[in-house]
Order: C-alpha cells, then sequence, then structure tokens
C-alpha cells in the first residue's frame, strides 16, 4: 500500500510498517523485530498486544462505545474511582479527554475558573519553565518551553513568564547543589515582577521527560514551590503526562516529593497506548468552589468515553495484577546501573532517570561542558545507530541547554521488560556510542563545540 496519502508530522523519509506488536518489540511487515525501548513515546506500559486488553475493549465494544455530555457509564464512574484512589489525597476529581495537550490546557481553564469563582477575575497567567514540555496545543504550547517547536507558532502563543531550565550539569550558578534554591528565587521574582495578582498557576513537571529526561530536582525544591505558590494565591499544576501511573517507579512522580498538587494533567500511560485518553484531576479545594459557581464550560468530544474508560481500566487492572510498577522501579535501577559506566566515555556527559525514565546526555568537551554543534545531529546520529541496530529509543527535544544546543536519547521501556531484555538495549547504547565516538573522530576539532 502506497503511503503517498498521509500527512506524516515529518516528512524525510520512507517509514517502515508495523505488522503487529509482541510484548515489548514491535514487528515490521518486513520481519524487522525492533526492541521498543521509548514505549512509543513514553507511553505503552504493560507491553504490546496484552490478549486481556483486548478482550476488555471486546467485551465493552459489544455494549456500547460512547455517548455525550448528559449521561455517565460505568467504566467512567470506576476509572475515575480508580484515579482518585491512586493519586496524592484530596485529588478526587476526574475530568476525561483524550490525550496530554487537552489534560494541560484543561488544567489552564480550570485554575482560570477556580480564580473567577473566587472572586479574583485577574488571575490568568500561567508560571512554567524553558525546555519544560506541556503539550501541542496554542495554549499548552504557550506553557511549553520547548523553543524549537515554538518559534513556527509564536504569534499566535499567550505571552506567559518562563523560568530558566532546571539542569544541574549545565548550572553557571553552583556546582548543581544549590540549583533548586535559585529556581524558588526565580519563581518569587518572577511573581513578584508580573505581579501576584495577576498569576493564576504554575506547572511543572515533576521530572523532566521528553526535554532533558530523567532530570529530577532537589528533594527540597517542591515542598519549598508547595509554599510560594500558597503564600501567594497560586495554584500548582504537576504535569504527570509523561511520568503518572507508575513510569518513575512510583504511581505518580510528584509521590516522590510527597507534595499535594491542587491540578494534575495526565495522560500517555493511563491506557498504555491502546486507546487515546488523558485526564486532569482537581483537589476538591479546586473543584468545590467551581462547581458552586456551576458549569465547567469546557469539553472534548471524546472525553470520558465508554469505550476508552474501560480500555484505561482493564489496562490499570492489569498493572496492579502483575505489580508491574515495582517492575518498573526494579527494572528503571537495573537500567541505570549497568547505562552508568558511560559516564566514563569521554562524549557522555551524565545518564540519569527514575524508574523507566532514563536519559542519556551527550557532550563534546567534559572538561568545559561544551555541548555539540547542533549541525553535527548528534541525538539524531544516535537515534539512527539504534534503530538499525533493531532498538527504538526516543530523541531527546533539541536544546536542553540553551533552547538551541544540547543532545540526548531517552529509554522508556514497557515496565514488562526483563532483565535480558535491559541488558540487550545497554549492549546497543554502548555500541551505539562507539559508532558515534568514531563519527566525532573524524570531524574536525573545531566543529566538533561550539
Amino acid at each position: 500500500m502506497s503511503e503517498k496519502h498521509v500527512f506524516h508530522r515529518a516528512q524525510k523519509r520512507d517509514w517502515p510498517q508495523i505488522s503487529h506488536g509482541e510484548g515489548v518489540h514491535l514487528v515490521a511487515t518486513d520481519g524487522r523485530r525492533y526492541l521498543d525501548a521509548c514505549a512509543g513515546v513514553h507511553v505503552v506500559s504493560v507491553g504490546h498486544g496484552v490478549e486481556e486488553i483486548a478482550d476488555a475493549m471486546s467485551a465493552q465494544a459489544r455494549k456500547v462505545t460512547f455517548t455525550y455530555a448528559r449521561f455517565l457509564t460505568q467504566p467512567q464512574l470506576d476509572l475515575a474511582e480508580r484515579i482518585a484512589a491512586m493519586t496524592p489525597a484530596g485529588l478526587d476529581r476526574v475530568f476525561f479527554v483524550s490525550g496530554g495537550s487537552e489534560a494541560t490546557e484543561s488544567a489552564l481553564k480550570m485554575a482560570r475558573k477556580y480564580h473567577l469563582a473566587t472572586g479574583n477575575p485577574q488571575k490568568y497567567k500561567i508560571i512554567s519553565r524553558w525546555q519544560g514540555w506541556h503539550g501541542n496545543t496554542i495554549a499548552a504550547m504557550s506553557m511549553s518551553g520547548r523553543t524549537s517547536w515554538r518559534r513556527e507558532y509564536a504569534p499566535y502563543l499567550l505571552d506567559f513568564p518562563h523560568l530558566s531550565a532546571p539542569i544541574p550539569y549545565h548550572c553557571r550558578l553552583c556546582d548543581g547543589s544549590r540549583c533548586h534554591l535559585h529556581q524558588v528565587e526565580e519563581l518569587e521574582r518572577v511573581i513578584k515582577q508580573e505581579g501576584a495578582e495577576n498569576i493564576s498557576a504554575f506547572i511543572v513537571e515533576p521530572i523532566l521527560g521528553t526535554s532533558a529526561c530523567g532530570v529530577a530536582p532537589h528533594p527540597d525544591f517542591f515542598p519549598m514551590v508547595r509554599e510560594v505558590c500558597d503564600r501567594n494565591q497560586i495554584l500548582l499544576i504537576i504535569d504527570e503526562v509523561v511520568t503518572g501511573f507508575g513510569r518513575t517507579g512510583t504511581s505518580f512522580g510528584i509521590d516522590q516529593w510527597e507534595v499535594v498538587p491542587d491540578i494534575m494533567a495526565t495522560g500517555k500511560g493511563l491506557s498504555s497506548g491502546y486507546t487515546p485518553i488523558a485526564a486532569t484531576v482537581a483537589h476538591e479545594r479546586v473543584f468545590e468552589p467551581i462547581a458552586a459557581a456551576g458549569a465547567f464550560t469546557h469539553g472534548h468530544t471524546y472525553g470520558g468515553n465508554a469505550l476508552s474508560c474501560a480500555t484505561a481500566l482493564a489496562v490499570q487492572d492489569y498493572i496492579e495484577k502483575h505489580d508491574l510498577i515495582s517492575c518498573c522501579r526494579d527494572m528503571g535501577d537495573l537500567m541505570l546501573e549497568k547505562l552508568k559506566p558511560l559516564e566514563d566515555h569521554p562524549l557522555v556527559a551524565e545518564v540519569r532517570g527514575r524508574g523507566l525514565l532514563t536519559g542519556v546526555e551527550f557532550i563534546a568537551d567534559k572538561q568545559s561542558r561544551t555541548p555539540f554543534d547542533p549541525a553535527l545531529g548528534v541525538t539524531s546520529r544516535m537515534v539512527d545507530a539504534l534503530f538499525d541496530r533493531e532498538v527504538l529509543v526516543m530523541p531527546g527535544a533539541p536544546g536542553l541547554i540553551d533552547g538551541e544546543r544540547g543532545d540526548h536519547i531517552a529509554i522508556s521501556p514497557p515496565f514488562t521488560i526483563t532483565a535480558a531484555q535491559v541488558q540487550e538495549v545497554v549492549d546497543a547504547v554502548f555500541a551505539s556510542v562507539d559508532e558515534l565516538a568514531a563519527f566525532v573522530a573524524g570531524v574536525d576539532v573545531a566543529a566538533a563545540g561550539v
């Protein structure tokens, strides 16, 4: 079949066609088996082709797949209850959408509605961070800090303030041990500059996913942020689209700081990619004023449809039945342990991660911490080298350091990966780094850095 009618997001190559998936593998129509070491895009947690999930989808399809706002269905009720039981205490109100961008945009509107309902109509701005990523809709991209993706759509973006990228390895102010203090100070400074009376919320990923994979803040960071937000009547939105539902070895990434947000955006891992579904979860203290004020004027056609909810519930049942969050934590520790020796390589800056969300960053000169010239395409070369070895990893978003420079890859396989398969990924990464080194050795030294 021809692909000429497909409007692919990347117009650069002929793409392999996948026939089916088996566990942690994707099988192409030409017979090649790719180890899915990025779970698509941090999505697939239970593996591909799980019969129990397919059976649950089939059973629900025979009942009802879609209703709209006038009705509720049992899968919607059951999934909302399950999510509320997993989230931090008080985050009990679940608003269903179809994807992560819808979830973060719903959080933005939820925060706005809350401030309107509580007599603060001037509060509308969202503070976020450079190199953070919150989605592709215009409002979600306005909150995001991935420079390369923002540029083409800059005329449409909202004028929201951004904080500095939190990458301790590249911190120019300290040795990395005080970055959290600098970031909190910057948050307070921006609040003063913009006026606390104008700030609705601060949105932040607990652990960076696609823009600087695996970077996690200091243990004191989120407790300090919580205090700043409370003092200034600013809502704290935690973006768990990548990190939620077990990816970092706990139910949600923020659990590792024992801080309760006001609103949480979730996505990817909720259904393990078996159906498009995501959710925005509000704390009771946010929901109650909104409910008292009347309807939440917002929604999407497929939000909360019965088929997606039943599918996501089956995925969460499967994760619990097989204790896959513990498996994710254990295999993540093993992955990190086996990849850490890469830090001795002259081209590897850092290996970092939590659970099965692991990042490997590359550097031109370790002594000066000088990144590669973006023109060398180091990230793409690594991804392609691994692809040729039939291992799929995710290219880190370009410009993790300053919006233009910085190369890295993300490794985030399904939670069902085995120790032997972890070793297979590790071997492929080591071999690909050696291939990268051979390429760099043949490049003019002056071109290797900027």
